[in-house]
């Protein structure tokens, strides 16, 4: 459904913040459309560089692929986008795979697409509401888009709508903060950071001094216990955060 301009109540607003673990680019992507307010995050599945692939390629290619398809296709609605991207990148024969997730705000309605670990999570009055549903076939082993034989496509992606309200926050992210930092967490930075830069800084900054923690238990090393795999510590990773805020207008 499209709504008029002049009918519309709410807005959204977006920051965003990126450290790449190798401090020059990484293999995460993101995109943030803010007229269209659709946002966006992938992340390139780092197990591509033992066959000397940069999954940050397929990672990037299919975030500017969401790009075209809402720019040039009018095309709003976040798994059609999602499909088509993954299409562009089949097309251009893109090695590598990545997780994703897209988001549109659309009056007061959020409509999603996610498939693998990358995902985002809601806060209403600085209080944990909702975060999407992690896809995996095991631990460590999120669900991915990708041209091999081996990789997921967009039909498996999990779609949802959730209703917000001015004043709540969405955390986009990769799984660079998912897996190092726990709900309290990111409820802490939201009382004490004021606007959506500081929160997407300070959270993506926290994430990789967690990330770094070898004694420090986190929701990777938790994860891990739980599929019998012991680990301690953060999980040191690419972060990327898209801090959203819905505002009335």
């Amino acid at each position: 459904m499209i709504i008029d301009e002049k009918e519309k109540t709410m807005k959204m607003v977006c920051e965003y913040y990126y450290i790449p673990k190798d401090d020059i680019i990484g293999e995460d992507a993101l995109f943030i459309c803010e007229e269209e307010e659709i946002i966006g995050v992938a992340d390139g599945v780092g197990g591509w560089a033992k066959r000397g692939i940069d999954a940050g390629e397929y990672a990037r290619q299919l975030m500017n692929n969401s790009v075209e398809a809402i720019f040039f296709n009018n095309n709003t609605d976040p798994k059609s986008i999602l499909k088509e991207a993954f299409m562009a990148n089949a097309e251009a024969e893109i090695q590598g795979s990545s997780t994703a997730c897209i988001i549109r705000h659309n009056n007061g309605i959020l409509e999603s697409v996610n498939i693998g670990d990358s995902g985002f999570m809601i806060f209403r009055e600085n209080k944990f509401i909702y975060k999407s549903k992690t896809q995996q076939w095991k631990f460590n082993s999120p669900y991915q888009l990708g041209n091999s034989k081996y990789s997921d496509i967009p039909e498996l992606a999990r779609t949802m709508k959730i209703a917000v309200i001015p004043g709540d926050v969405i955390v986009l992210a990769t799984d660079g903060l998912f897996d190092n930092l726990f709900i309290s967490d990111i409820e802490e930075n939201l009382k004490s950071k004021s606007s959506s830069f500081s929160v997407a800084f300070s959270l993506a900054e926290l994430s990789r001094r967690y990330s770094l923690m070898k004694d420090r238990k986190s929701p990777f090393s938790k994860a891990a216990a739980k599929a019998g795999l012991p680990h301690t510590g953060g999980k040191f990773d690419d972060i990327t955060v898209i801090v959203a805020r819905i505002i009335s207008q």
